[in-house]
């Protein structure tokens, strides 16, 4: 369910990009203003993103299977880094241009071309809002990323727009305001590409997930009847879900059979308490309070 929203998300983030290219770069080039050229740009980039994340998304909903008993949840990561380095790199070429435009002596921007924006700023924003939600409820670091995609697009024409306007009210002499605006807007774009592909990185790299959702898991497994202790949790990413390795310590007069239904009641307390949870391992141990009492000491 969650990997279908993340590829409706994507879809119509095609479907808007496609339409948004079109527009800027003939507005763009009608206009004379290179930062909406390369919004241009940016919003192609942002097509091939959101296909990238469906693919990605495509993959990692499938079900485990002979080769890939632990299920096929890295892909939606890849996508997320491959995602994250098209954002760099679409920083990177809009800079470049941006400098290009700066040292050439060209035309004022047309004023029509703020309309163009304002109405480009407002679909992506909103798009940017819509996907971010889909990202963050189903815990995907792609859509997440897709969707800072849409909101470095809509950086890129806010800078374009007080750009051409500086332009435009400065007259002859400030014609290059425009592409000095490309040239910051590539700098917060290209910040937003490095803290994504870390993200993704820290998911392909199984980083233990944030100490609240790991608290979480531990606090659940205590709270079920006949656990004594928890020891050696370990939890990683998976796609949008979590897998847990978790070693429970119980009375250890208890029979296999009972170690067994134990063991059961821990799992659906953790998957209850934190749904994101996808798998969960236990490893049954004899309590020792010794044991315990060493390991208290050392802390």
């Amino acid at each position: 369910m969650d990997a279908q929203r993340g590829i409706r998300a994507a879809q119509s983030g095609v479907i808007v990009n496609s339409l948004l290219v079109i527009v800027k770069l003939a507005a763009g080039i009608l206009g004379h203003t290179y930062a909406l050229i390369a919004d241009a740009v940016e919003s192609s980039t942002d097509i091939f993103s959101s296909l990238i994340v469906w693919g990605g998304l495509h993959v990692a909903a499938q079900s485990p299977d002979e080769s890939h008993p632990y299920g096929h949840g890295k892909a939606e990561a890849i996508a997320g880094a491959v995602v994250a380095l098209m954002l760099l790199g679409g920083a990177a070429g809009i800079a470049i241009g941006a400098v290009h435009e700066i040292i050439t002596p060209h035309q004022t921007p047309a004023p029509f071309t703020l309309i163009v924006i304002v109405v480009v700023v407002v679909v992506k924003e909103t798009l940017f809002r819509r996907v971010l939600r889909v990202g963050q409820q189903t815990g995907s670091i792609a859509v997440q990323t897709d969707a800072w995609h849409h909101r470095s697009d809509a950086i890129t024409s806010v800078a374009a727009f007080f750009g051409i306007a500086i332009a435009l009210w400065g007259g002859p002499g400030w014609e290059s305001a425009d592409d000095w605006a490309a040239l910051f807007a590539s700098l917060i774009i290209g910040a937003n590409g490095v803290r994504f592909l870390r993200a993704a990185v820290d998911d392909l790299m199984d980083k233990l997930p944030e100490q609240a959702l790991v608290a979480a898991i531990e606090s659940a497994a205590l709270s079920v009847p006949g656990v004594l202790a928890t020891e050696k949790l370990r939890v990683r990413k998976q796609g949008t879900d979590y897998l847990v390795d978790l070693h429970v310590q119980a009375e250890p007069s208890m029979s296999l059979h009972e170690a067994h239904v134990l063991s059961g009641k821990v799992k659906s307390a953790v998957r209850t308490a934190v749904p994101r949870v996808a798998e969960v391992l236990i490893h049954m141990e004899p309590f020792e309070p010794v044991a315990q009492d060493a390991t208290l000491k050392t802390h």
